[in-house]
């Protein structure tokens, strides 16, 4: 009863008066502790300190046939206003690429073995948006992809509205095979406002959730690293892609841009 007063105050103070740090929501009890988060309460390009911008693939036009060109460090497409991070896809041509848009990693800057990570976010809707939450592993242990694994907390494809999806992919496990670990979740409404997305990894299993209702567990199925790659380090993604092999499936509606993914904040908590 003590611990749920202090708590509590501590929310209200955290609410009336701003913080920097959130107040860990989760009791000694459950053991949580937060350990690397970012709340978007600043103004310009996104923490440096915590996040790059990714653009490697733009060289091979990346890994799914995407139609958007990730640009480096241009506020126009990924800006933190003071309380959120948009995530912004135009209808600009750059090279060969009739769209822009962002890539955030946080490789090397904000990597974990196990842990709870939880987004609150809004995502995009319309024919051709694509907009994830997912990690990667940081040192590739098992070789490149997708032997050291990926986690996906949540993709979204506009063209099929309503409808969230969490995923596992391993070298035994993945889309290439049609052999995928993962599952789906109705919510309708989906971009009409924000949700919390969240996983929940440990050295057996991972557990998705939205708006703490779980829809997918994942338990280990083998000991080898084909079927288990996850006792490793792995790094968040957030990005907007537009078209490709599953985004793009039923075409891109030009008349909807611009699209804006918003994140209203980060968290990621590991058992004390």
């Amino acid at each position: 009863m003590v611990l749920n007063k202090i708590i509590l105050i501590s929310l209200f103070i955290s609410v009336c008066f701003g913080s920097d740090t959130p107040v860990n929501k989760y009791s000694q009890k459950e053991q949580w502790k937060l350990v690397w988060h970012d709340e978007f309460n600043y103004k310009g390009l996104p923490d440096s300190t915590k996040w790059n911008f990714d653009t490697a693939g733009n060289a091979y036009d990346w890994g799914n046939q995407e139609s958007q060109f990730y640009t480096d460090k241009d506020t126009s497409n990924a800006y933190v206003d003071g309380k959120s991070l948009t995530i912004t896809a135009l209808r600009k041509n750059v090279g060969k690429k009739n769209y822009t848009s962002a890539r955030l990693t946080s490789k090397n800057k904000g990597d974990w073995k196990y842990g709870k990570l939880e987004i609150r976010a809004k995502v995009p809707t319309g024919r051709g948006t694509w907009p994830a939450i997912w990690m990667l592993p940081t040192d590739e242990k098992f070789g490149g992809w997708p032997k050291s694994g990926e986690i996906d907390i949540m993709e979204y494809v506009g063209w099929n509205p309503d409808y969230l999806f969490g995923t596992v992919h391993t070298e035994s496990f993945n889309h290439t095979k049609n052999t995928q670990r993962g599952d789906s979740i109705r919510v309708q409404g989906l971009d009409k406002s924000f949700h919390i997305f969240e996983v929940e990894w440990d050295q057996d299993s991972f557990k998705f959730e939205i708006d703490n209702q779980p829809y997918f567990t994942y338990k280990k199925e083998g000991d080898t690293a084909q079927e288990w790659p996850f006792d490793e380090r792995f790094h968040l993604l957030l990005n907007l892609a537009i078209g490709g092999s599953w985004g793009g499936e039923k075409g891109i509606d030009d008349e909807l841009f611009p699209h804006k993914f918003v994140i209203d904040y980060v968290r990621v908590y590991q058992k004390m």
